[in-house]
């Protein structure tokens, strides 16, 4: 068996400060877990940024900047995944669902990948749902969606394409198909958000089945589901991500105190079950990503 790429998500967009003090806030905070998670054996680090003074999630350019800028100075090799998914929730008013109500973050969707075009990280990710999430809605419309592709495709960066449902995933074979993103595509089945995928194994067995012909993919589980689908796809023949942006505990009741907690206990699951980690450089190969710059 080929071996298996961990990316881990280091701070997410949901997750608050208040639910747990280890939650990395700062640009320095959050290089300092992904160098962290990457010494535990992570080959890819995923990458949203927080407003340093009050803790929420934040599109300042400068703070991704700022964090690309902390981790290679001391790992160049490591492979960076920076999000787009931010700026595409939108929350109805009660009075009226036409107008949007506090909460909302839907953008424009050019304004969702410019620290994309100028950073230019390995990989951005690219959310493909349109959905209910919890008791929001979340909106990438097929135009939208296209909008970002082509701004990704010309900055020279592989999309990974963030399946939420079964819909999604046949919205990413139009791409496809049309030419928008290139073949045959790097996938990750995002298992547990609600009203989403289930994190039975027959769903993500299904999933996996319906992938084109040849697509790297990965799977990752939310919150109590995290380790189970991390065995899920490692068994099934996928890549595993694991993350504070995910799951904060590392037991039940017991807190995370780091990523690399998070991280150590992954690798030490698929090594239990007779796999290994791919390195960074590894995966570069995997992914047919550019050299490490």
């Amino acid at each position: 068996m080929n071996k298996t790429i961990l990316t881990c998500a280091v701070t997410g967009n949901l997750t608050k400060p208040e639910m747990t003090p280890y939650l990395p806030i700062t640009p320095a905070q959050i290089a300092e877990s992904c160098l962290g998670a990457a010494d535990a054996g992570a080959a890819v680090v995923h990458i949203h940024v927080r407003d340093p003074d009050t803790g929420k999630p934040s599109m300042d350019i400068g703070h991704y900047a700022e964090v690309m800028r902390l981790i290679k100075a001391k790992n160049k090799e490591l492979i960076i995944n920076l999000t787009t998914g931010p700026g595409g929730r939108y929350i109805p008013s009660e009075d009226d669902p036409k107008v949007f109500a506090p909460g909302t973050t839907l953008c424009h969707p050019l304004k969702r990948v410019e620290h994309v075009a100028q950073l230019k990280p390995d990989i951005c990710s690219l959310d493909l749902n349109t959905m209910n999430s919890g008791a929001d809605v979340v909106m990438n419309t097929p135009s939208n969606v296209r909008k970002m592709a082509k701004v990704i495709r010309d900055s020279g960066v592989m999309p990974e394409l963030e399946i939420f449902d079964t819909g999604d995933l046949n919205l990413a074979k139009d791409l496809l198909q049309d030419g928008t993103i290139d073949g045959p595509g790097l996938f990750t089945f995002v298992m547990g958000v609600k009203y989403g995928l289930n994190t039975d194994p027959a769903t993500l067995l299904y999933m996996r089945d319906q992938l084109p012909q040849g697509a790297n993919w990965a799977a990752f589980g939310i919150s109590r589901a995290e380790y189970p689908i991390v065995a899920q796809a490692w068994l099934y023949g996928g890549h595993v991500r694991v993350g504070m942006e995910d799951n904060i505990y590392l037991s039940k009741g017991v807190l995370c105190k780091t990523n690399a907690e998070l991280v150590l206990k992954a690798k030490a699951l698929i090594e239990s079950m007779g796999g290994e980690l791919a390195s960074s450089s590894e995966a570069r190969a995997m992914l047919g990503l550019r050299p490490a710059q």
